[in-house]
């Protein structure tokens, strides 16, 4: 879903006439049926009013496409901005812009995480950087136009009213910071020339169109590579009963039809390593080119599993197939063709803080 999406030229002439944060807030409740709060609007005024400031360099393409607030298919995380246009090697491209108000950034100890000032005290917050990253992987691994038409993403982030880098720029952060680069209040002429190499040519917004006409599906690639995790993982080999489990799971699967239901439970006490199927079976499901996620009600065995398939506790992109049963809220009927749920005995009946979300 898209909240905005017109070309260069007509953004800039909405921030000309001091209409843009009204423009996005009208879309949105008509759109979305949502009400913006005062805070947001003033939110907008304000990054909207830097980002057309660059956006008015005449290295710029003119016809570049400009969408605010793109939410990602079946997921709550809405990209603030996303722009596109043509590659240098005439590719369909777009580059992701995380956009954030923060004055100053603190580093932390913890994996692609830092501090920052928000709502009047100081916050443990995802590292832009990696926010940024992670929403082009959820794109690339995820949508099928991405994967069809072979377009180019492109993440960075655009802190522009913070102008001391030395905690956001942090050594620990380079990782994060080499796959999405961070922009300080400063730097709009790096910006401006990061995101030249990145579109040379205007598409009216052909590609974000075609993005969001995408359907969302784990790519190929992404499935190949998360097999060959499993399988060349002595943690996760499959013996006696289990192999029998997962077989007959498999067997399930291929007797799936559209509109048809089924629901697999597998039962046993500590210790039967039940997980090692539902990964084993995450794997399988998603070489056959199913839409699959693994869902549990605790981020804790999320959290082992991913360290045991990558090796490490750093994010990386396979944390996108894992979730809690609180991301199918808003999910349309028939977007998932599998689930696999660990410790299902624990999921709640309702999601959200207040028990006051979904159906059941």
């Amino acid at each position: 879903m898209i909240i905005y999406l017109e070309t260069r030229e007509v953004f800039l002439e909405h921030v000309r006439r001091n209409r843009i944060e009204e423009e996005v807030s009208e879309r949105l409740q008509a759109i979305a049926g949502r009400r913006v709060s005062p805070a947001e609007v003033r939110a907008w005024r304000n990054s909207f009013q830097y980002v057309s400031q660059f956006l008015l360099d005449p290295k710029i393409p003119a016809a570049l496409g400009v969408a605010i607030e793109y939410q990602i298919h079946n997921t709550a995380r809405r990209i603030d901005l996303l722009l596109s246009g043509r590659s240098p090697d005439d590719r369909h491209a777009a580059v992701i812009v995380e956009l954030k108000q923060w004055e100053t950034v603190d580093a932390t100890a913890m994996d692609g995480v830092v501090r920052s000032v928000v709502g009047g005290g100081p916050r443990e917050l995802t590292h832009p950087s990696y926010q940024a990253w992670s929403y082009s992987c959820l794109l690339e691994d995820f949508n099928t136009a991405v994967q069809e038409h072979a377009i180019a993403i492109n993440p960075c982030a655009y802190l522009h009213n913070c102008s001391d880098g030395s905690g956001v720029l942090a050594d620990c952060y380079q990782d994060y910071l080499e796959r999405a680069p961070v922009f300080l209040r400063h730097n709009t002429d790096e910006l401006v020339g990061f995101l030249t190499r990145c579109l040379t040519q205007g598409d009216g917004g052909e590609t974000i169109k075609r993005i969001r006409d995408g359907r969302a599906r784990a790519s190929r690639q992404l499935g190949e590579v998360f097999e060959q995790m499993v399988l060349g993982n002595s943690e996760f080999t499959l013996i006696q009963e289990q192999k029998v489990v997962y077989e007959r799971a498999l067997q399930f699967a291929r007797k799936l039809r559209p509109g048809k239901r089924t629901v697999l439970l597998v039962r046993g006490g500590p210790g039967t390593v039940k997980s090692v199927v539902a990964i084993h079976l995450m794997a399988a499901l998603m070489q056959k080119g199913l839409n699959i996620r693994y869902v549990s009600k605790n981020a804790a065995p999320r959290t082992v599993f991913k360290a045991k398939l990558t090796g490490q506790l750093r994010r990386s992109r396979f944390d996108n197939l894992f979730c809690g049963s609180g991301a199918f809220v808003d999910c349309p009927p028939g977007h998932y063709d599998a689930l696999v749920v660990d410790e299902a005995h624990r999921l709640n009946r309702l999601s959200g803080l207040y028990g006051n979300q979904g159906e059941n």
